[in-house]
């Protein structure tokens, strides 16, 4: 192959504005993945995908029917390629690095090609895109598809068309299997669809195709039907969930507090995993807001219609929990993106414009007509640096040096996610030091005890993940969490009893303990007190162990 065939094949393969945040945030997040050990909700998503297929949908019916698909999910991706920490956040990674080519690829639909690289390069950089791709749970799935749903949405506004409305539909209905909350997004959607002018859905032709003979007379109709039948499928596939959830919200959510207006002022920082980044994202999105104008519609009503619906929500009932929000981050880097591009004369796909409001461009006249307004004249009038900076962007090199102080500004949240993924980060349960102090010291024989046993910091399961058949046996339980279809499990009713035959107990118990033993409320606690003898403590971050002997 001749120098100018690779060119033109390396050409090819970059060319594409959703390659280069693609690369950048499989690079990013990819780095330290499986470095901070996994905290108390991703061993959650371990102890579900780990069960046996008929103990996993038992447990839809008794916690986390929200979020249950994604268990199927990492049930799969367990059994195929192993539970490692960088194993079980590897599907997180990769649907990172899809959802900032999307929100390239929407991006440049929206509001041209050098706001949609912006837009995706930025969200490559946010400590929060790590943080959230480098987590076995949904929420980057949930991001991904948020991203997807809305692109669909403004191809099938575009050119409506029943395999559009079946993509878009789709699309909603894995939106709302990643995560319920996520649906919020729909009040976005529909704003844009009701904005959208009735003159779109008359299919006109493509740019340099021929109109079907009559289509011209074709009545405009609203697309507003069109988008209404395309939830029905999703309805139905989520209603089943949404009831099963809706019955387990009181136990689930039972550690989550009722809102307040301060919420709104950290949420930022709390999205982006940094205070000064989140503020950065914040000031470039409310820039591009102001010079975008209408333009900003559809983005904008995705960043803040879900937090306003949630916030609502969170009000009356425990709902508030900002890491439900992490799906609008990469529409607030669209705005950014916006912002630092200005009016963009690139074309986008199919040569349309980039220029008028969002609702016009995904919704009226044909693409032609769209493009006469962007011919190779006006854009060879409007590419210039000054015509940029009239127009109120950036020249790309300083918009891309942007870019790179949001990821300077974001290093150390960046270094300090990928030693721990609590939050505050100080507040690290180290499971793996205390498994390791058992596991140094076991003898055949030993048996364990665990204090709490019915809250959510899940020491049982932390120690269960890094010690597996090595830990020594829970002498306690006469019902596991399988049987239960849970996290938790039953303790004997008699402890002193089930005790009677060890001569050495490890006890783990939460916090940082002076008196372990004390710690332990109840009949347990009396039977450990009676029954053994404190030889040496052990204190780890958010635990400590004690080996007990008669």
């Amino acid at each position: 192959m001749g120098s100018s065939s690779v060119t033109r094949a390396l050409t090819w393969l970059v060319r594409p504005v959703w390659v280069w945040p693609t690369l950048a945030t499989l690079a990013v997040t990819g780095v330290g993945t499986g470095s901070a050990q996994p905290w108390r909700d991703e061993l959650a998503t371990w102890s579900a995908a780990t069960r046996p297929l008929r103990d996993l949908a038992r447990m839809a019916g008794t916690v986390d029917a929200a979020i249950w698909p994604y268990y199927l999910l990492a049930h799969g991706w367990v059994t195929l390629f192993g539970d490692s920490p960088a194993a079980l956040r590897l599907p997180s990674v990769l649907a990172a690095a899809g959802t900032a080519g999307l929100t390239a690829v929407l991006g440049d639909r929206l509001a041209g090609r050098r706001a949609g690289l912006l837009a995706g390069l930025l969200l490559a950089v946010l400590p929060g895109t790590s943080r959230y791709a480098q987590e076995a749970r949904p929420y980057a799935f949930v991001a991904f598809f948020a991203v997807l749903a809305t692109l669909l949405l403004v191809r099938a506004l575009d050119r409506p068309g029943w395999r559009r409305w079946a993509g878009y539909a789709a699309a909603v209905t894995a939106l709302g299997l990643a995560h319920l909350v996520a649906l919020t997004l729909l009040a976005a959607h529909a704003t844009a669809v009701l904005a959208a002018r009735p003159g779109s859905a008359a299919r006109p032709p493509l740019e340099g195709r021929t109109a079907r003979p009559g289509s011209a007379g074709l009545r405009p109709r609203r697309p507003f039907w069109g988008w209404l039948l395309a939830l029905l499928p999703a309805a139905v596939v989520l209603a089943p969930l949404a009831l099963l959830a809706a019955n387990q919200r009181g136990r689930q959510l039972d550690w989550v507090d009722q809102a307040r207006p301060a919420d709104l002022t950290v949420l930022p920082g709390a999205l982006a995993q940094s205070s000064t980044v989140g503020g950065l994202l914040l000031g470039l999105a409310a820039l591009g807001v102001a010079r975008a104008g209408r333009r900003a519609l559809l983005p904008a009503a995705c960043v803040a219609l879900p937090v306003l619906l949630l916030f609502l929500a969170g009000l009356a009932v425990p709902l508030w929990v900002p890491r439900y929000l992490f799906f609008t981050v990469p529409f607030a880097c669209l705005l950014a993106g916006a912002a630092l591009a200005g009016t963009d004369p690139t074309p986008g796909p199919a040569g349309r414009a980039q220029t008028g409001s969002v609702a016009d461009r995904a919704t009226t006249g044909s693409p032609a007509d769209r493009a006469r307004t962007d011919g190779p004249a006006d854009r060879a009038r409007t590419d210039g640096p000054a015509d940029r900076a009239r127009a109120g962007g950036v020249a790309l090199p300083g918009a891309l040096a942007v870019v790179l102080l949001a990821g300077l500004l974001g290093l150390p949240d960046q270094a300090a996610l990928r030693s721990s993924h609590e939050w505050p980060r100080d507040a690290l349960v180290d499971y793996r030091g205390a498994a390791r102090v058992v596991h140094e010291g076991r003898r055949p024989g030993d048996v364990i005890v665990f204090s709490p046993r019915d809250g959510w910091l899940f020491p049982d399961i932390g120690l269960r993940y890094h010690l597996g058949d090595r830990q020594p046996r829970d002498a306690l339980v006469v019902r596991g969490r399988d049987a239960r279809g849970d996290y938790w499990a039953d303790e004997c009713g008699d402890p002193a009893a089930c005790l009677a035959g060890a001569r050495r107990a490890w006890l783990v118990v939460a916090g940082r303990r002076a008196d372990p033993v004390g710690a332990v409320p109840g009949a347990k606690g009396a039977a450990l007190r009676d029954g053994f003898g404190v030889e040496r403590v052990w204190q780890r971050p958010g635990l400590t162990v004690a080996l007990l002997t008669r």
